[in-house]
């Protein structure tokens, strides 16, 4: 039917609803199938009227439709089958049976057949999955819940399950205008129809499937329906115009301009997001299905958008007690918006906060610029403006989006190209935290984005963004997903929900609070916005754009709350939260990819984007006409991306472009000044105010960004609170102070280019060389003006009470070291293989004490053995265990364990300990393993004659032998990002190889310390970011950027770390490095700049016995937690494992201490707390 045909039919609902015909109403809707009436279900449902239940679920939907209906008419099936058995009616229990549940035996066989044994027991409660059946009332309410969601889900009831809000007897109006009625058989048939048939709605259903007359056809019977109302209503036009549209049967006409705005309308309820069934559940009726929360939702939601009027505080209370759901993606066949009455005919149209809104988003006849007088902002002066350089810190990836905390304004929250985000404190120059990318739940994400995971580029951020008060973290990527994390204000950001909200990237990702209501707003290449409640339930579906949306910008105006939506062929929409399509369609200066920006008081609209071009815009918006009230200058002509801007203290106004930061006054349209921030800048920048305007982030072109800053912004970032998560306990207070005329500060702003001939005094020397400034650098400006911070002391943990530790039971072996140690992937147990071949694993459970079941030094795993008591013992025939290097690599699913310890290599079943297979016989003996990343049958084994073999387990072929090396190997590190594989030897030697070709690619040697032989264990790890390597030899660590094979960072022993390192590991989020000292010490650096952050004494790893011992028992290995950033695991000499971690009220291995710390006119201590880099001419 066209859409006043189906009008029509609601209007008919409507009149049969108010003249009280129930029966005619609800036969209507069945036939129709247009509107699907819930609360009547319920009625039925909860009555036990099953037969009359499948009948008017039959005119929506049909048993073999699809999923969710086989799944509606199972429940309703087996609870009249449970029923039944409940009365002891066994005879209609097979009947049922046999009859109505036969149907799904096709589709699960072994739920048809359990389902019949019901029949052989006294009562069905004995049935395990159905003891907590209750009495049959309670059952029908709970299996209600479920079919509610499920039709909310189905999408054959999509658009049916919301009825239009119609001023009441609207059918009666359009009739009562019948004076002008020049159809007199239309009329004729609604007189008829209203007269006396209303009680046989077969003969209304029989008069619209009618053709022998082209009057009696339904688009016919309404569009006279309307042209003879229409004459009336054209009547009262104040500018009428002809031929006026036909538009809806629902509102009276008025003429409007032809690109008018639709009438606004009061907001629909959202619905609860319900999640896809993949599978029949169990039989039990209580235990998968919690109690639904639609009902707090919808009250929470209704009343977005009334007001205090008399009128919308009728409609607020009508909408909230509505039973009526809205469709989770309505894609509206009316051309007018509609939303749900909870009885039709009562709820108004519009209230005036509609309408002001309208008046103020509503698009005009033209974007030609427009000038009104606007209030000048109070003076200010150019050192307002954050364009000092106060530091540069590295991020390790392109920075792709940052956000600052709304309340703590020095922390940022940055998000990078790799997946990774990073919260740091900006006036510590210190990572709080950072988060690699991983797809928290694979199994509930779709199939197209699990193949897309696999096969396609690496996962990016493509928008990181704070909730309003500062205790969420949203983030978007570029492939499907969202994640919400909690910040408790602590230095840790906890798992909350993972959505795979849009097909494709989700371009843009922002809060709003409507209803002070948190929600999510998300836009993506799919077409579409979509809102998520907190616990990511979809609460509104928005579709209209042609072209994938980029941006979203969520607002309000008194308490209307809308989104503005803008996509990449320029056209900009707004929307309410009422799924009743966008309110306003306007072109966007450029016709291509835009933002859209409020000041901060919220009052003016700004917006900056790029045409295909390269031509760039920054205008600003008289809300009121839909036109641009200004265009800003300084834009140079061509961009070869999109420029982005921020604004600030409803005064400033700031663009990226050129390698330059533009700033702008908002009432003026030319540019103020630029400054390059001492260069390095990104083509075209992006950036980010803090919230006070103070602090501006600009990204770097070396995977970093620069922090500049005003001279408030300045003292703010010399504060230092240590420990930083201390100080982030509670809001942060700071002062805003007023700068007027100079500076309280002699700070010069790099507002001009910097004199590229100005002598520039040379770096501090640290430890006899040049400190390498990639990863963290202070602003030479500040470093000699700002005022000097309180001394930062390193973290020293002398006493096991100030962290907590557990050893492994049944550990200690004399007669056996820990030489090689993992952690499961699922973070549940610890593996470790002794010298003598023996394989040990510990598993944590999952109880009161460990709600998670992680690894943890708060309770005390158990020595996990299979019911065999087998034990994972390697082939040693022959193997003489003094010479054997042992190795390991566990399989990504934890199922299987592959090692060796100088015989054959061997893979177990890690739940059976049985060898599956071994292969690799020596000689050579195998002394390093590791599993291709992307394919488990492929395995790379370096060998003891210094080749590496690239074995496939499928085929139990070698497929290549590379050649390379002098000495055994001793490190095999892949990256994905690179394509590439490191290995490493004991000939001090690393030589980098193609995934593709396996053919070497480059060779060189680690930098020893003079008079050094080229021997030892050198061992190689490459950073989550998959483009930094870590290399570990026991005269070093250092850190090289992979794809060049240029070292970056060096640390030699020293001080109080003086011993040679035994073993080195990143922490999981490659933040930390921990590593091991053949003195038994343990020291946590930071991963970037190599600088000590904690200092842990042999008395923490080792018992009162190891102490005392006369030979010296210390650390040979060290495994960094999967999950948990500051814990990790230690495998002795001695054969005991510990696992260690911070104080709960610690809660991390010190800080970081800043670039400066230590240096004192010029001159460096020798001291383990600072890095000591090595030059990088040195090595070249």
């Amino acid at each position: 039917m066209t859409s006043l045909s189906r009008e029509l039919v609601f209007l008919i609902l409507q009149f049969l609803d108010e003249e009280k015909f129930k029966e005619s109403v609800h036969k209507l809707e069945k036939e129709s199938g247009f509107y699907f009436n819930m609360k009547y279900f319920e009625e039925k449902v909860q009555a036990g009227e099953w037969e009359e239940v499948e009948k008017y679920l039959s005119g929506f939907t049909k048993v073999d439709d699809n999923r969710y209906s086989m799944k509606i008419f199972f429940e309703i099936r087996k609870q009249k089958y449970l029923e039944a058995l409940d009365r002891q009616d066994k005879p209609k229990a097979v009947e049922i049976l046999v009859g109505d549940l036969k149907v799904f035996s096709t589709f699960n066989e072994e739920l048809y057949k359990e389902i019949t044994q019901l029949l052989i027991l006294n009562n069905f409660r004995e049935n395990e999955q159905l003891s907590k059946y209750g009495d049959t009332k309670t059952a029908r309410s709970i299996m209600l819940i479920e079919l509610k969601k499920l039709i909310e889900a189905n999408p054959l009831f999509r658009d049916k399950l919301a009825f239009p809000t119609l001023k009441s007897s609207r059918l009666r109006t359009l009739i009562n205008q019948r004076y002008v009625i020049k159809h007199v058989k239309a009329f004729y048939w609604f007189s008829l129809l209203l007269g006396d048939m209303l009680h046989d709605v077969e003969a209304i259903l029989r008069l619209m499937k009618r053709k022998s007359h082209e009057v009696l056809t339904p688009f016919n019977l309404s569009l006279s329906l309307y042209h003879c109302s229409l004459n009336w209503q054209h009547q009262l036009c104040k500018n009428p115009r002809p031929n006026p549209d036909i538009k809806t049967l629902f509102t009276d006409h008025t003429c409007s301009p032809s690109n008018g705005p639709l009438a606004p309308t009061p907001a629909n309820l959202p619905i609860s997001a319900v999640a896809k069934p993949v599978a029949y559940t169990s039989l039990g009726v209580h235990g998968p299905f919690p109690p639904a929360v639609a009902t707090a939702n919808a009250n929470a939601l209704a009343g977005w958008m009334a007001n205090a009027s008399a009128s919308s505080s009728v409609q607020a209370a009508v909408v909230t007690t509505s039973t009526i759901p809205v469709p989770q993606n309505q894609v509206s066949i009316l051309k007018r918006p509609r939303t749900p009455p909870t009885t039709p005919g009562i709820v108004d149209y519009q209230n005036a906060d509609h309408e002001q809104l309208m008046k103020r988003i509503r698009p005009g006849h033209s974007v030609e610029e427009v000038s009104y007088p606007v209030a000048r902002q109070a003076s200010w002066s150019l050192d307002d403006l954050p364009r000092t350089v106060a530091m540069t810190l590295h991020q390790g990836s392109s920075v792709t989006s940052m956000d600052f905390h709304p309340s703590h304004h020095t922390l940022l929250l940055v998000g990078s190209h790799n997946g990774e985000i990073t919260l740091w404190e900006l006036s510590l120059r210190e990572r709080l935290v950072s988060k690699p990318f991983k797809i928290w739940d694979v199994s509930a994400c779709s199939l197209p984005f699990q193949a897309a995971a696999v096969k396609d580029a690496p996962i990016s951020v493509s928008r990181v963004a704070w909730s309003p008060d500062g205790n969420f973290v949203g983030v978007a990527f570029t492939k499907h997903l969202i994640h919400l994390y909690a910040y408790t204000g602590s230095n840790e950001l906890a798992q909350r929900i993972e959505v795979d909200a849009h097909v494709g990237g989700v371009n843009d990702l922002s809060f709003a609070l409507p209803n002070k209501q948190l929600c999510i707003v998300t836009c993506g290449d799919d077409k579409l916005i979509k809102v998520w409640d907190a616990n990511g339930r979809r609460l509104f579906t928005f579709e209209g754009h042609e072209a994938p949306v980029y941006s979203i910008c969520p607002h309000h105006k008194e308490n209307i709350q809308f989104i503005f939506s803008t996509a990449i062929d320029g056209k900009i929409k707004a929307w309410l939260y009422d799924n009743m399509g966008s309110r306003v369609d306007y072109d966007a200066p450029g016709h291509w990819c835009t933002t859209m920006l409020y000041s901060a008081d919220g009052s003016r609209l700004f917006s900056c984007g790029t045409s295909k071009d390269g031509e760039s815009f920054l205008v600003e918006w008289n809300e009121s006409e839909g036109a641009i009230k200004r265009t800003y200058n300084g834009f140079r002509k061509k961009s070869a991306g999109v420029v982005q801007f921020d604004t600030t203290q409803n005064r400033f106004l700031v663009a990226g472009e050129d390698g330059q930061v533009k700033f702008w006054d908002m009432d003026n349209i030319n540019l103020i000044t630029s400054t390059d921030a001492d260069g390095g800048l990104q083509g075209l920048p992006r950036l980010k105010f803090n919230k006070e305007g103070n602090i501006l982030a600009v990204t770097t072109v070396d995977n970093g960004f620069k922090i500049l800053a005003n001279a408030t912004g300045l003292r703010s970032l010399r504060t230092i609170e240590t420990p930083a998560f201390e100080a982030l306990r509670s809001p942060i207070e700071s002062a805003a102070i007023k700068v007027s005329g100079s500076s309280t500060v002699n700070v010069s702003p790099v507002n001009c280019k910097v004199e590229r001939s100005s002598p520039v005094r040379p770096p501090p020397i640290l430890n006899g060389v040049d400190p390498m400034s990639r990863s963290v650098e202070k602003s030479r400006t500040v470093e000699d003006t700002a005022d000097r911070a309180k001394p930062w002391q390193l973290s020293e943990i002398l006493d096991p009470v100030q962290c907590r530790s557990v050893t492994m039971p049944d550990t200690t072996d004399s007669f056996s070291k820990v030489v090689r140690l993992l952690y499961t992937n699922s973070a549940v147990g610890i593996l470790a293989l002794g010298s003598n071949g023996v394989q040990k694993l510990w598993k944590w459970s999952r109880n009161e004490q460990n709600p998670t079941g992680k690894a943890t030094a708060s309770v005390v795993p158990q020595r996990w053995q299979p019911n065999s008591g087998l034990l994972m013992t390697n082939d040693i025939a022959g193997v003489n265990l003094e010479e054997a290097v042992p190795c390991i690599a566990l399989s990504k699913n934890d199922s299987y364990v592959m090692s060796a310890c100088g015989g054959k290599v061997s893979l177990f079943n890690m739940m059976t300990f049985k060898v599956m297979t071994t292969f690799m016989p020596p000689p050579p003996a195998s002394t390093f393993l590791a599993f291709h990343p992307q394919d488990n049958n492929i395995i790379s084994i370096g060998m003891e004659d210094s080749t590496i073999h690239i074995y496939n387990v499928r085929v139990d072929e070698v497929k290549s032998k590379l050649k390379g090396h002098q000495r055994r190997i001793t490190g095999l590190a892949f990256s994905t990002n690179l394509n590439i594989l490191v290995s490493s030897g004991a000939d001090a030697q690393l030589c980098v190889w193609s995934i593709d070709t396996w053919e070497k690619r480059k060779s060189i040697p680690i930098q020893l310390p003079a008079g050094k032989p080229p021997v030892g264990d050198t061992r190689v790890q490459f950073h989550s970011d998959q483009l930094r390597l870590l290399v570990v030899h026991e005269t070093q660590l250092a850190i090289y950027e992979a794809s060049k094979m240029e070292r970056i960072r060096q640390w030699v022993p020293q001080d109080v770390l003086a011993a040679p390192i035994s073993y080195a590991a990143y922490s999981c989020n490659s933040q930390l490095i921990y590593a091991s000292f053949c003195d038994a010490n343990i020291g946590v650096f930071d991963a970037d700049s190599l600088r000590l952050r904690c200092r842990i004494a042999p008395s923490i790893c080792l018992s009162s016995a190891a102490l005392n011992r006369s030979q010296a028992v210390y650390p040979l290995v060290i495994a960094a937690h999967p999950l948990e950033p500051n814990q990790f695991a230690v495998g002795l000499s001695d054969g005991s494992v510990k696992v260690i971690e911070p104080s709960e009220s610690e809660g991390k291995w010190g800080s970081s201490p800043p670039t400066d710390n230590g240096i004192l006119n010029g001159k460096a201590p020798s001291s383990s707390t600072t890095s000591n880099h090595t030059a990088d001419q040195a090595q070249r």
